[in-house]
């Protein structure tokens, strides 16, 4: 079976590329990135990439088609991948999360791609009173990132059918340790206060609720989605990825990092207005469907797994929201240096392989 992941040298990639190794001996593996942040390594022992047989660098704009040729399966992460960035570069975030990647799904279909595995969000339910949010409640994105994951699914229902399966992973807030990590997801931050400043400051009231998973716990629910029959599910599939045990408060999430990381403060700031975006999703069609690749992972795990991995780095920088490991700090450095222009293309050669 050969795949292709669409950005592949982000925070997903390293641990996917390893887990499909070692569930499916013999896998081919392609990856496809604009290399924004491939030089963001977190004590990783070996360059992740040599995890697929064949690297290939360059914009999703671009894309080549002829890379899809011989391909069974597109795992697409590929895209501008949370809200400060979908809000710093709103316009680009349409771009490539969407003209891009409904593009490129074209070619993968005509150019015979059996199977279609799209990195989508839960993060589109927005704001959602009442109880947990199913794949057949009202969407209800807030914020550019989430729009262009609405808009991304609704362009894949239109082309599923005819021997092309697509499936769209609604994950969770994802969460853990990766070869390249990354500290603007909300676990990962809180685990990265407890270790550099022993405290942990909650902006809002703490009362959102967020639905997380954790990184090797996606790989399995891709692992399942790249070869999904469309008789199991439908010819388009769009289904919450996560477990119902991992609806959490912020503030649950915070005091659960405390117990784990000793002499850690949690200060919580009780007069604060509540964040917008709270909403507690439903995993039920997704245990029925991919009863075998359900969640593993608890959370004492997944902060323990944060934990060492940041004290194997001697990571004691407690001014970490300035460094590689935002996002979009990462991208305001390159655009600083002259390196990326204001669309997030890159100013000197392109690459296309290597």
């Amino acid at each position: 079976m050969n795949v292709l992941v669409t950005g592949n040298a982000g925070y997903i990639g390293p641990v996917l590329a390893k887990h499909l190794r070692a569930s499916r001996p013999g896998i081919g593996l392609t990856g496809y990135d604009a290399g924004y942040f491939a030089h963001c390594l977190t004590n990783a022992r070996y360059l992740p990439e040599f995890d697929y047989d064949r690297q290939y660098w360059g914009d999703m704009r671009v894309f080549t088609p002829e890379l899809l040729d011989d391909v069974d399966a597109v795992v697409h992460l590929a895209a501008i991948s949370n809200d400060p960035m979908g809000k710093r570069f709103e316009s680009v975030t349409a771009d490539i999360n969407f003209n891009a990647g409904i593009t490129m799904a074209k070619e993968a279909r005509a150019r015979g791609v059996k199977n279609f595995v799209f990195a989508s969000s839960c993060s589109m339910y927005g704001y959602a009173e009442g109880g947990p949010r199913t794949e057949n409640d009202e969407l209800n994105p807030l914020t550019a990132y989430a729009r262009s994951k609405v808009a991304m699914e609704q362009g894949l229902a239109t082309l599923a059918g005819d021997g092309f399966t697509v499936t769209a992973l609604r994950f969770a807030t994802a969460c853990g340790m990766s070869d390249r990590l990354r500290l603007d997801l909300v676990l990962n931050d809180f685990v990265a206060c407890a270790v550099t400043s022993g405290e942990i400051t909650v902006l809002s009231d703490g009362s959102p609720w967020r639905p997380l998973i954790n990184v090797r716990d996606m790989s399995r629910a891709i692992d399942w989605a790249i070869d999904r029959p469309a008789s199991h599910g439908g010819a388009f599939l769009a289904v919450n990825a996560g477990s119902g045990a991992w609806n959490y408060q912020v503030k649950e999430l915070a005091r659960a990092v405390a117990e784990v990381v000793p002499g850690t403060k949690v200060a919580i700031n009780e007069h604060a207005q509540p964040d917008k975006r709270s909403y507690r999703v439903d995993f039920t069609r997704f245990s029925q469907l991919a009863p075998d690749h359900q969640p593993r992972v608890t959370l004492e795990e997944a902060i323990r797994e944060l934990k060492d991995g940041l004290d194997g780095m001697k990571f004691n920088d407690a001014d970490f929201r300035n460094s590689k490991y935002m996002r979009l700090r990462t991208l305001e450095g390159h655009i600083g240096a002259g390196r990326l222009d204001e669309h997030l293309a890159w100013t000197g050669m392109h690459l296309h392989a290597c």
